[in-house]
């Protein structure tokens, strides 16, 4: 945790949800090794949203990308050329028709098209905690004095990993099963300098082990045309697993002379993998603080696994819904391939949706 006095906020989201609705079993019904497996069930997804692919839409990574940004910078005070920072967090680099890029930067692509030039301008890579991690480069930037504020943002058109694991999948206990689990969306924020605690970001810290980077593997197919996804279900989600980011937590509240009933966790966004998944890191939780949980806030049901922008995404959605309060205490926990695991603590007050 951060001894300066000096905090940021979170002072907007925005979101970019495509129209097109995919249910579980429209994804999986083409596939006789599927047949007899309910896979709505075992991951909780009931549908996901997914790109259109039609060039002339641009609606692919970058696409939607901008199109939350600019929704972003439509809920904020802020304008473009307001802006210090722009920071992609996209995993999947999709831009032009399909085409996976990696120059120009999407930072400096996404503020050349927001109008936001004089903006530092770099991309992030830290696979599903990817805007997590830019969320803590900028909230260190802004705390240091650095900058006054700054734009996170992340496109993901992860479905296509979906489409290969239908092709290509042998039964439940495929590694690409996990895969069945993903939608499409964006979504941006941006930060600020807080002047009030009841609008604050208190904390933000991650950790990475590494010792378990290879349960979890985006690249290339080597049996048919497109990317995959592979995860190793079994060990990614064990009892050791998922007792990390409790562990994590509680050494660093401790640290501060804190524990996690003191908190005052009004709710808690977990990453977005599957209801069963959530289920059982928030009962890992319970177990290691020795204290409730507090509401757990989740979308993955009917936009499942949407990487890199799932904590903001299920945050937007419920204070857009009214299902979740504001001036309420908030705990966002990472869970990526790395593994990454960590903790953001904020107050959201004045948020701008």
């Amino acid at each position: 945790m951060s001894t300066t006095n000096q905090y940021s906020r979170l002072e907007a989201i925005g979101t970019h949800i495509p129209e097109t609705v995919l249910t579980t079993e429209e994804l999986t019904g083409c596939s006789e090794e599927l047949r007899d497996v309910d896979v709505r069930r075992i991951t909780g997804v009931a549908e996901r949203r997914v790109c259109n692919p039609d060039p002339e839409v641009g609606e692919d990574s970058f696409g939607m990308a901008l199109r939350a940004a600019r929704a972003c910078l439509g809920a904020s005070r802020y304008g473009p050329d307001d802006l210090d920072v722009v920071i992609s967090a996209s995993i999947t680099r999709f831009k032009d028709g399909g085409r996976f890029t990696f120059e120009p930067s999407f930072a400096s692509s996404l503020a050349r098209e927001l109008g936001a030039r004089p903006a530092i301008q770099f991309d992030v890579s830290n696979a599903c905690a990817g805007m997590l991690t830019g969320v803590y480069v900028l909230d260190r930037m802004i705390r240091s004095g650095v900058v006054r504020n700054g734009m996170v943002v992340s496109g993901e058109q992860a479905t296509g990993v979906a489409r290969t694991a239908v092709r290509e999948i042998s039964d439940s206990y495929d590694p690409q099963f996990a895969s069945l689990s993903v939608g499409d969306s964006a979504a941006a924020v941006v930060l600020d300098r807080s002047a009030d605690p009841a609008d604050r970001i208190h904390y933000v810290e991650l950790m990475t082990c590494a010792e378990y980077s290879h349960l979890c593997m985006g690249m290339p197919s080597d049996r048919t045309p497109g990317i995959a996804l592979y995860t190793d279900n079994k060990k990614m989600h064990n009892k050791d697993r998922l007792a990390l980011w409790p562990r994590f937590h509680g050494d660093l509240l401790e640290k501060g002379g804190h524990d996690f009933a003191g908190e005052n966790f009004d709710y808690v966004i977990q990453h977005q993998v599957g209801t069963r998944f959530i289920e059982y890191v928030n009962q890992m939780g319970e177990a290691e603080f020795g204290a409730p949980m507090p509401t757990s806030l989740a979308v993955v049901e009917r936009l499942g696994n949407t990487a890199t922008t799932s904590h903001f995404l299920t945050l937007h959605e419920h204070l857009s819904a009214g299902t979740a309060r504001r001036g309420a205490n908030y705990l966002l926990v990472p869970a990526a391939s790395g593994v990454v695991t960590g903790a953001l603590s904020a107050t959201i007050t004045n948020v701008g949706v």
